[in-house]
């Protein structure tokens, strides 16, 4: 699998490379070729425009390292020019000097801390051209503090205010697009997170607010709200924010994975990669501009180091029989080749484009849509599990409260419905006459069947939504409101008639006793009165009712 990642690698960094001029280019004006010459002391504008043959052209830029320059553009095309735009990277102070066709030359310029007044849409820098009676003719670049990461100037862009404007509109429909996304998706799932309270909810709300950061800095949207912003600290803050969104990617995929993928060294690996995120963009954010390439070197390995994880993290889900493995498979291939198409750029395989700075937050956003995809499939998963664990409890209530042999309930389920009935209730006590002869004579699976038989006739024979219940052995209770109409006299006959196994005749004496039951107390009172009316009947020659009122012949 290794071998086949490093091909498809290889081969997308071709095609890139070979379709780079056709997607490189930043929306609006016209890209300028340009030559760099480090800066020496001495060096004078209109001595390097006389000699433009001191450039280097054909070298990178930023095989140069970090250091002071001079950057010249080709011959301008005579079209007009009114604004000057490149893309936004380490620099302390940049003085653009600008030659005409009668040989003037003008400046203009920003530093590090000026920089938010000529901050456009996407990051862009852009600086006026005095207008004159003649073309501007060349570009004169001095560069002072450059870092040169991935080059001194980058996306040199000329063009017209109209330009300009066509861009900003462009790229600021874009990013509010891309706001307006993720800012209801959190909303959204913020609202979740409160009603459902699951903690891969908690990670994709965190997700998304860092997008959001990292979209108001990489937009220059910051900028424009802190006008005093130093660049060079929004660079820094742009590699924390980064960071955070790719930790945040990870402890996402941490918490919606089954806990069985991220178990054992495959969550030890996870969390190594996000501390390696974290300490590496912070350093450079600290230390920088010392070391400003080591850094560089640092971030870009805690990036590869990322990418590695990814196929790791599936072909553990896939062992692991994930039931969303192939909802990642898809959210993370566009942010993948994204990471890996960056990652390519700082190592030098492939040049800049200004769409490669923008294709972070597209492929971001994607992810979190189809993610958001993901957590509507997942909630549905827990509410089938929720819905079938609710059915296995309901199952396991009617079980335990239910008499195993006879269906009916039992002891504990019966005194919990029937005490705290309002109104006055009926008691009535069953005991089947001389049951242990029963057992001897047919055995006790005979005498099980009798049990179950005579529950049955029990059922049928009292008023509709009446509490039946076996007590113990052959002791069945039934507790009814008293002017529900239970008379003991139907269950007596109903017996009667009743067939039971072997045929035998099998008869029953029955107690009742009327009074509130609200109270535990009055249960306690009941049963005691009811007894003695079922001993009573026993004693009066069995299969027969006696009411504890009146002890009267009832059947």
């Amino acid at each position: 699998m290794t071998r086949w990642i490093g091909r498809l690698a290889l081969a997308l960094a071709f095609v890139v490379s070979w379709t780079q001029p056709a997607w490189a280019a930043a929306p609006g004006g016209r890209d300028i070729a340009l030559c760099v010459l480090p800066a020496a002391t001495g060096m004078t504008p209109a001595a390097l425009f006389a000699r433009p043959d001191r450039f280097e052209c054909a070298t990178p830029q930023r095989f140069y390292g970090p250091g002071n320059f001079w950057v010249i553009s080709a011959p301008l095309s005579g079209e007009p020019v009114d604004v000057v735009r490149s893309a936004s990277v380490w620099q302390d102070r940049v003085t653009l000097h600008i030659l005409y066709a009668d040989g003037a030359i003008r400046r203009t310029g920003f530093t590090s801390a000026t920089t938010s007044a000529r901050m456009g849409m996407g990051t862009r820098i852009e600086l006026p051209v005095s207008q004159r009676a003649v073309p501007a003719v060349r570009l004169l670049w001095h560069v002072e503090g450059a870092g040169n990461l991935r080059g001194i100037i980058l996306g040199a862009n000329v063009g017209t205010a109209a330009d300009s404007r066509r861009a900003e509109l462009a790229l600021g429909t874009f990013y509010a697009a891309f706001a307006g996304l993720i800012g209801g998706l959190l909303i959204y799932n913020l609202a979740l997170l409160v009603a459902l309270r699951q903690a891969f909810q908690a990670a994709y709300c965190g997700l998304l607010a860092s997008l959001l950061a990292y979209a108001a800095s990489t937009s220059g949207m910051l900028s424009r709200w802190l006008p005093l912003l130093d660049n060079n600290d929004r660079l820094r803050l742009n590699a924390i924010l980064l960071a955070i969104c790719a930790s945040s990617v990870l402890m996402f995929a941490r918490y919606f994975f089954e806990r069985r993928v991220f178990a054992g060294w495959l969550g030890l690996v996870a969390h190594g990669v996000i501390a390696g995120l974290l300490v590496s963009n912070m350093a450079f954010a600290v230390l920088a501009p010392r070391h400003i390439l080591t850094l560089d070197h640092f971030v870009t390995a805690s990036y590869v180091l990322l990418i590695l994880l990814v196929p790791a993290v599936l072909i553990q889900a896939w062992r692991q029989r994930s039931n969303y493995l192939w909802l990642f498979a898809i959210a993370w291939g566009v942010p993948i080749v994204c990471s890996g198409l960056r990652v390519a750029h700082g190592l030098g395989w492939i040049g800049w484009s200004f769409w490669l700075d923008q294709s972070t937050i597209m492929s971001m956003g994607l992810e979190a849509l189809l993610s958001s995809i993901g957590i509507a499939y997942r909630l549905r998963l827990l509410q089938r599990q929720r819905d079938h664990a609710r059915e296995q409890e309901l199952v396991a209530r009617a079980l335990a409260d239910a008499d195993p042999l006879t269906g009916l309930l039992n002891r504990r389920a019966f005194l919990h419905q029937a005490i705290g009935q309002a109104g006055e209730q009926t008691l009535l006590i069953a005991d089947l006459d001389h049951f242990k002869g029963v057992n001897e004579t047919i055995g006790h699976d005979g005498g099980d069947e009798v049990l179950r038989s005579f529950a049955r006739t029990l059922v049928s024979a009292v008023p509709a939504g009446a509490l039946v219940a076996r007590l113990g052995g052959e002791e069945f209770a039934v507790v009814a409101p008293a002017d529900a109409g239970m008379v003991p006299g139907a269950i007596l006959h109903a017996l009667r008639s009743a067939r039971m196994p072997y045929d035998m005749r099998v008869t029953t004496s029955i107690g009742t006793c009327s009074g509130p039951l609200l109270r535990e107390t009055d249960w306690k009172s009941l049963y005691r009165q009811a007894d003695r009316a079922l001993y009573a009947a026993k004693a009066a020659g069995r299969d027969r009712a006696r009411d504890a009122a009146t002890l009267s012949f009832a059947a």
